[in-house]
């Protein structure tokens, strides 16, 4: 049996996928199975995988409908064989030392579960950035502190069988967030997590829509954290952090409905959040602007406009 086993779901990524593969057969440690998950793909996912699979018998490939990235990775987990699991998505890339040095924090950290890397963002307005701090200064994460921090772990992370044999596979009704999910899982059950800071890999960032996907990550994260509070009941520290953080992601999702509102020109919907969001914040350029969703709405959107130019100036500055 292998020592490791990749868990790769994959959908609609036939541009990408290929360069997954290749940078899991460069590793310099070559003992594992790479699971690709076929995830009801319309375009030429499978086949490219597939020939992959054919030229190397470490590389398996697995077709099913389209049931959602939690669901191929749970497909993936239910065949995996290895004593270790790497999380390794379709359209992502490691370096070819990842998995050796994952591996080598987990040998000599005996009683660790979880290792989570480090990567650059590979493509959108961040690419070429690091998707973590290097040296990373925060503490090892725990429960608290991803509770604290939703960036505490990140997904490429490599975790030993254990971990999915105590809290099972990730939860297929969540349809974003369900790594989080996991993690917070784990540590509930007690599972201790260390990090390698050192940036082993390429995290692909695809920006479709900002504000539509800004909203339905913040939707996620949101109900990540209620279902968390529940588990929460016997722990009143962790839970208190838990309503913290829910106050500031629905906080974020009212300015994120604001936001997406203007752009569509749905003034009114505009308004209403800009109101709610008043009512957690205050301040006069909140009640300003919603005064002007009301009866100013082409000011409204010249300012929000002007506003948003000015911001991206300033980040293509930094």
């Amino acid at each position: 049996m292998p020592t490791v086993s990749i868990i790769t779901p994959a959908y609609n990524v036939g541009p990408y996928i290929a360069e997954a593969i290749e940078s899991v057969l460069a590793q310099s440690f070559g003992d594992f199975e790479m699971i690709v998950v076929d995830d009801g793909s319309t375009d030429s996912t499978f086949e490219i995988a597939s020939e992959y699979a054919r030229r190397d018998r470490r590389v398996r490939v697995l077709q099913q409908p389209n049931g959602g990235i939690s669901n191929a990775r749970n497909h993936a987990l239910r065949e995996a064989s290895g004593s270790i699991f790497a999380m390794l998505d379709g359209d992502d890339v490691w370096l070819p030392q990842y998995l050796q040095q994952q591996l080598a924090i987990l040998r000599a950290c005996s009683d660790c579960d979880v290792v989570t890397g480090n990567a650059w963002f590979l493509g959108g307005r961040l690419d070429g950035r690091l998707a973590r701090p290097r040296p990373d200064l925060r503490e090892q994460p725990t429960l608290n502190r991803m509770l604290e921090d939703e960036t505490a772990v990140f997904i490429m992370s490599a975790f030993r069988r254990r971990v999915y044999e105590l809290i099972g596979g990730f939860d297929e009704s969540l349809r974003t967030n369900e790594d989080y999910d996991f993690w917070i899982r784990a540590a509930i059950a007690g599972c201790r997590f260390r990090r390698n800071d050192e940036p082993l890999g390429r995290y692909r960032r695809r920006e479709d829509s900002l504000s539509a996907g800004e909203i339905v990550m913040l939707k996620g994260i949101i109900r990540v954290l209620r279902k968390t509070r529940t588990a929460l009941v016997n722990r009143p520290g962790e839970r208190a952090i838990a309503d913290s953080q829910l106050t500031r992601f629905e906080t974020e999702l009212l300015a994120a409905e604001a936001r997406a509102a203007i752009e569509e020109g749905d003034f009114r919907a505009a308004g209403d959040r800009l109101a709610a969001l008043h009512r957690r914040r205050g301040g006069m350029a909140l009640r300003l602007a919603e005064v002007m969703a009301r009866w100013a709405p082409r000011m409204l959107s010249i300012a929000y406009t002007m506003r948003r130019m000015r911001l991206a100036a300033r980040a293509a500055a930094q």
